[in-house]
């Protein structure tokens, strides 16, 4: 059985070799890339919604050369720690860097362990299914995180980093007494990269942390500087940013100029508790 339901008439879907199927015939075919397309075009903002093909290479390889890798242990960290077994859902999984170190790290400690990951850009997805080629308890299906194609009650711990937050789906696909895991970015997070692109650079903006249904249970400060000693990974950082599409031409050549580049990768791990008298599951 998938982890993942039919966004057509929400009963369970079956994993073939080949596609997904349901008790009612709807089928969804599995891409040569490794994923099923679970996204209804009622549900598409754009033709191609997400991250473009570029973005995702250009966070790939600035991910893959550690600069993030602090985030990604903690991360690691904070689901084994609140995981019993069961299902982890990646809500936002982008292309996988994140998603595949917590997955491994929970097999650490357990072999119960079902890892479901949505991302509604398919070049996104195309990336983490490779990530988890030959693993059969590992599912990605293009779809949003406004509608998880998931039954209610059925995830164990839901990980959402820097994607969009949406109150009510999490709710309704967390088990009660499940862990919600989040990253967000600290104050002083790339302070000195925007320092170096703007005129007025500001801090980012403290939340707060209360979530209506989930109870607070901590959060995790972690923070290093990271240098970069070249120009190429300093574009591929701006571009995984919101601020690339926010920028204008004199920005983005300031950008272009930068052969160096030391700066703060700030994070807050915000662990959060579905309450057990949440409506709902």
């Amino acid at each position: 059985m998938s982890g993942f339901i039919c966004p057509v008439c929400r009963l369970p879907l079956e994993r073939g070799e080949h596609s997904y199927k349901c008790e009612k015939g709807h089928s969804f075919d599995i891409s040569s890339k490794g994923y099923v397309n679970l996204l209804l075009s009622k549900d598409m903002n754009a033709k191609l919604p997400g991250d473009n093909k570029m973005m995702v290479k250009a966070r790939a390889d600035f991910l893959s050369r550690g600069y993030y890798s602090h985030l990604a242990e903690e991360m690691s960290r904070a689901v084994t720690e609140n995981f019993t077994g069961g299902l982890i859902l990646d809500a936002g999984c982008g292309e996988g860097y994140y998603t595949e170190k917590i997955y491994r790290s929970v097999r650490e400690k357990t072999d119960d362990v079902k890892l479901c990951a949505v991302d509604i850009s398919k070049f996104a997805c195309a990336a983490a299914a490779r990530r988890f080629k030959g693993i059969d308890s590992c599912e990605t299906a293009a779809a949003s995180v406004f509608h998880i194609p998931m039954a209610d009650g059925s995830a164990d711990v839901l990980v959402t980093m820097f994607a969009p937050f949406c109150r009510e789906e999490y709710l309704r696909v967390l088990k009660k007494g499940g862990s919600l895991i989040m990253a967000i970015p600290g104050e002083n997070h790339l302070f000195s990269l925007k320092e170096a692109v703007y005129d007025k650079p500001y801090k980012n903006e403290t939340a707060d942390y209360d979530i209506d249904g989930f109870e607070f249970t901590e959060s995790r400060k972690i923070s290093r500087r990271i240098y970069i000693d070249n120009n190429e990974d300093i574009k591929s950082l701006f571009s995984m940013t919101p601020y690339y599409y926010k920028t204008g031409v004199e920005g983005h050549e300031r950008v272009n100029r930068l052969e160096s580049l030391e700066t703060e990768a700030e994070f807050e791990v915000l662990i959060y508790r579905k309450g057990t008298d949440t409506n709902g599951a």
